[in-house]
């Protein structure tokens, strides 16, 4: 069926699009890396969720794989233009939302097993992870592209530069791994960096049964002074006695902290969010 379509620069050319820097917008043109993280998606859900499908390379690919429904939510109101030769293939198979999609209940979207595929813009992408953990039990598997030093910091393991409050936040409640490595060279316009797609799946239940804002809450504290020792980054609510009454040492440093071990802290700190 893509046969029948023009290929992607010409969507662009004769549209008359013009790429907006201030929406992150890098496009993929290379069919054969969307076909690969498509292929690396597997299996495929029944509701697929794109976020930002700009002219539709990746929608191509997941929409080969014949997924009942795939909503692609662009915040830019080019992409219905660019995304109209796709729309008259796959009619209600393809269902398009103009909005923006950090404040867009994406959760909601079709019916579980609900999967997110996305390559998110660098400027947002990171919000948009945060926002969809509160609701993770909805999805059955995310693959989404970030900017590698983004990507490196969500699958960090504990003791590594990069773990820190999304690694922790993320692990808590997914399984994460990465995918593979994308040169910015593949994008128009071309990045100056490289980009990560990774994979998360939900956990049947979280590390420990405590409120996310709590989590987020301790972490935030923790990790904004992550040189520090935890004596003095909790100081403000007397971290040093509540460490020592959980048998931890005041003075690990946060990344030294494993992720059950910021739960047990945030729930003995913070119980009413809890």
């Amino acid at each position: 069926m893509n046969e029948t379509l023009p290929s992607i620069k010409e969507i662009l050319k004769k549209n008359n699009i013009k790429i907006h820097k201030s929406l992150g917008q890098n496009f993929l043109f290379d069919l054969n890396l969307t076909d690969k993280i498509v292929k690396m998606s597997e299996p495929i859900s029944s509701t697929i969720i794109e976020i930002g499908p700009g002219p539709g390379g990746l929608t191509r690919s997941i929409l080969k794989k014949n997924p009942n429904i795939v909503f692609a939510i662009d915040k830019d109101p080019q992409s219905e233009l660019m995304l109209t030769e796709l729309k008259e293939i796959y009619k209600e198979k393809l269902q398009l939302i103009t909005a923006d999609a950090i404040n867009y209940p994406i959760w909601d979207l079709g019916n579980y097993p609900r999967q997110v595929i996305a390559n998110l813009p660098y400027n947002v992408g990171t919000k948009m992870l945060i926002s969809w953990l509160r609701h993770i039990k909805k999805f059955n598997k995310l693959t989404l592209m970030f900017q590698k030093e983004v990507a490196d910091r969500i699958i960090a393991p504990v003791g590594s530069s990069n773990y820190g409050r999304l690694s922790i936040l993320t692990n808590w409640l997914t399984q994460s791994r990465k995918l593979f490595d994308i040169p910015g060279s593949a994008f128009i316009p071309s990045p100056k960096v490289t980009s990560t797609v990774i994979e998360l799946i939900p956990l049947e239940k979280p590390i420990l049964d405590i409120s996310f804002n709590a989590l987020e809450k301790i972490t935030n504290l923790a990790f904004s002074q992550r040189r520090k020792m935890l004596k003095s980054s909790l100081k403000t609510i007397n971290g040093e006695a509540i460490l020592d009454e959980l048998q931890i040492s005041s003075r690990l440093r946060p990344e030294q902290l494993t992720i059950n071990d910021f739960c047990r802290i945030a729930k003995r700190a913070f119980p009413s969010l809890s």
